[in-house]
């Protein structure tokens, strides 16, 4: 199963940050994204209610990769299973959630910035780490160099990506996919512009394509 869905994620190239303040905007959202060209979103549980976010997306849109975000323990992450998340993404490594994970036959996504913590996800079994977060730690220059003694991994870089910078990322040859919010800013679901994020989303799709 963690195989098929890394393939998906390759195939989306991009997959959304999303941060939901408001379970209402949700499904506009989702919508929104999918008319854009991007079929996947992480779905963080930084806010109270991304939990039920996430549970109305996975239910309502599954033509979309719906995973949950920023999950650091086995509660949330026993949580996001419970609430349909495809796949698991943390800021950093966490065993406990590596277990969940296998336990659940759910794709667990850690973030990563050491060879130190790159070993950790390896003695795991892990095929794909976050980078995050990437500009903050080198972007590009470090993924090339974390390449060098582990060729067997790739990576999906976040933090500080944007349609400037994300081309870099792909030609390393090390990159899955790369996570972003620069098509889902907190002022643009605020406001509703789901019309802009549409707009953002093809852009962003065209400039990986």
């Amino acid at each position: 199963m963690t195989d098929e869905l890394l393939q998906r994620i390759a195939e989306c190239k991009i997959v959304p940050v999303v941060k939901i303040d408001d379970v209402a905007d949700t499904l506009p959202l989702m919508k929104a994204l999918a008319a854009g060209g991007i079929m996947s979103a992480e779905i963080t549980f930084r806010t109270a209610c991304g939990p039920d976010a996430l549970a109305l997306a996975a239910k309502e849109c599954p033509d979309m990769l719906v995973g949950a975000g920023t999950v650091i323990n086995k509660e949330q992450a026993e949580k996001a299973v419970a609430c349909g998340a495809k796949f698991i993404v943390g800021p950093g490594f966490s065993k406990e959630v590596a277990d969940v994970c296998r336990a659940a036959d759910v794709l667990y996504l850690p973030g990563v910035v050491t060879p130190t913590e790159v070993m950790m996800a390896i003695a795991e079994g892990l095929k794909v780490v976050k980078f995050f977060p990437a500009e903050n730690y080198g972007g590009v220059k470090t993924i090339k160099a974390l390449a060098g003694p582990f060729p067997q991994l790739k990576f999906m870089p976040t933090g500080g990506i944007s349609a400037e910078n994300i081309k870099g990322y792909f030609e390393t040859g090390k990159v899955i996919a790369c996570g972003g919010s620069w098509m889902v800013k907190d002022s643009l679901i605020k406001a509703k512009e789901f019309d802009k994020i549409t707009a953002l989303s093809k852009e962003a799709m065209e400039v990986v394509k």
